[in-house]
């Protein structure tokens, strides 16, 4: 969820330039069950246009109505949304709706902190009831500092408080700069993600050729940032060059991420790793144990489209630590 919190500062610092009022609406509490999980937010401009949902959009018309006062007091209010009987959801939904004017110090340290990869955490006030209250609102804990989203909250102990820690944006390195490593980049970045392109310098690609990518590396293999790689982040090799892989492969023995992806089917990866394990006598076999090849889940991807799918899919159930299962076989809620 940080990437959307992410885009929330930038649009709000966007509508800041043009002298537009904003409110913040965060999900604080379910009952039941719902399409999102509390500490989704939505960010509500005074024109009446949104950045980002708290649902698949049944939700939203309902919260820029309630948003009208929330603008028109500058007081904070929790409203209610029953799916129960609208959606089929059967859950409750608490939102927590709240005038949204971080000052520059404010959004700066939060700029800051999500270019650092520092983790923080959000604390949104409300008591569990609809109405409204000066005092409702959020804050955030970085470090030492407590940074409040509009002037200064005077929070109360008896209030309930729904805390979400926020870590690093996840963030994918793609090596490679052929078709399907343009095809994966634009899912990714669909999800949010944060997207590196390493290519070979020789290589006739720029940034351009990968839309929405935050980084174009044009670098070989011993220069590849290392040091940028961290448990928040998937490395994913597809140079469709063996030679290339393998110098790679080498570059990349000692990193620690949090998914490492090779293209290529089950005879290259041996023929790989034989001779990674040649080249390096004291390879580490949790390194070899640890990388996805071929990589991808088993669904029948045949297009370069459905290849990054199933990469995509592959990468959130190892990084969320869950077994791929269809959902109607799942004995229990989807999100269990």
């Amino acid at each position: 969820m940080t990437h959307e919190f992410k885009n929330i500062i930038l649009d709000y610092l966007d509508a800041k330039t043009k002298g537009i009022k904003t409110v913040l609406a965060t999900v604080v509490a379910l009952e039941g069950s719902s399409y999102r999980r509390p500490g989704v937010r939505m960010l509500i401009l005074e024109d009446g246009s949104v950045s980002g949902a708290v649902s698949g959009g049944c939700v939203e018309k309902e919260i820029i109505r309630q948003a009208e006062s929330v603008f028109k007091e500058n007081t904070s209010k929790i409203m209610t949304y029953d799916g129960r009987f609208r959606l089929g959801c059967e859950g409750i939904l608490y939102v927590l709706l709240e005038p949204f004017r971080p000052k520059d110090e404010v959004t700066q340290s939060i700029r800051k902190a999500l270019k650092a990869r520092q983790e923080f955490t959000l604390q949104s006030y409300f008591e569990k009831k609809e109405g409204t209250h000066q005092d409702y609102g959020s804050v955030m804990r970085l470090g030492s500092k407590t940074l409040s989203f509009f002037e200064d909250r005077k929070i109360s102990p008896e209030m309930a408080v729904y805390e979400q820690q926020m870590s690093p944006c996840f963030k994918l390195f793609i090596i490679g700069a052929e078709h399907d490593a343009v095809q994966l980049c634009a899912f990714a970045v669909k999800a949010g993600w944060e997207v590196v392109i390493v290519a070979d310098p020789k290589d006739e690609k720029n940034i351009l050729d990968f839309e929405g990518a935050n980084e174009f590396l044009s670098v070989l293999p011993e220069n590849f940032p290392t040091e940028e790689v961290d448990q928040q982040t998937a490395v994913m090799l597809m140079n469709h060059s063996y030679a290339k892989d393998l110098n790679f492969l080498m570059s990349l023995q000692y990193i620690e991420c949090a998914y490492f992806g090779l293209l290529g089917p089950h005879r290259r990866r041996e023929k790989l790793f034989e001779a990674l394990m040649e080249h390096c006598p004291e390879l580490s076999y949790e390194f070899i144990d640890g990388i996805h090849g071929p990589a991808g889940l088993n669904i029948g991807a045949e297009t370069p489209q459905e290849i990054a799918i199933a990469i995509m899919a592959e990468i959130l159930s190892v990084t969320r630590n869950k077994k791929p299962v269809r959902l109607k076989n799942k004995k229990t809620g989807i999100h269990d």
